[in-house]
């Protein structure tokens, strides 16, 4: 397998992942605003869209989206599979919790990562949408739960870790939700979280 992907943006959740089992694969940088990879191809040839992530199969076919690749990795990849046969609606609990963290959680991040400048209203109102899903993040690890599906660490906690570190470039702090800050601690200490922000250049 080959992952396309940029240092720190969502793709690294897929990345997590392949090292969290261990999985054979390599990694191609790419430079979204050139629409370049590091080896010098064209990546719309790879992924249209121009965006990442996006991962190359052993068989040659390319997934894009990352709501399907992290989908298809928790059905391919050992260990991480959702679907327990003592809990028919894990697989959906799954979906559900991908589905909020893309269309929700990331979404209230894209703000800070447009480019764009806000006024002092606007820049209010971003905040307020960021606080608000913070909020309803906060709410899923109510009753002490360790990750998101239960006791297991799983794809949604890559992708949620993932998201959750942008406040590191974006000067926000978790103080006011102490059990999302305390779960983005876990998942940092974990040596598949480690290694890849150490293959990404975000840490020596």
């Amino acid at each position: 397998m080959k992952l396309f992907y940029k240092p720190g943006a969502c793709s690294m959740a897929a990345h997590i992942l392949l090292n969290e089992t261990n999985a054979s694969y390599q990694l191609e940088k790419v430079d979204t605003a050139a629409g370049t990879t590091e080896t010098g191809e064209v990546y719309a040839n790879t992924n249209p869209r121009g965006y990442v992530p996006a991962l190359k199969l052993d068989t040659g076919q390319v997934l894009t989206e990352n709501v399907a690749i992290l989908h298809w990795m928790s059905e391919q990849l050992p260990g991480l599979q959702a679907g327990h046969t003592d809990q028919p609606l894990q697989r959906f609990r799954q979906l559900e919790l991908l589905s909020f963290l893309s269309s929700e959680l990331h979404k209230a991040f894209s703000p800070y990562f447009s480019g764009k400048t806000f006024s002092e209203e606007e820049q209010a109102s971003n905040s307020a949408k960021l606080e608000a899903k913070l909020d309803q993040f906060n709410a899923l690890l109510a009753g002490g739960k360790t990750y998101l599906l239960g006791d297991a660490f799983s794809v949604v906690d890559a992708y949620a870790f993932v998201i959750l570190n942008w406040t590191n470039f974006i000067g926000v702090t978790l103080s006011g939700w102490p059990e999302t800050e305390a779960y983005v601690s876990r998942i940092a200490a974990r040596p598949s979280t480690r290694k890849t922000l150490q293959e990404e250049g975000l840490t020596a």
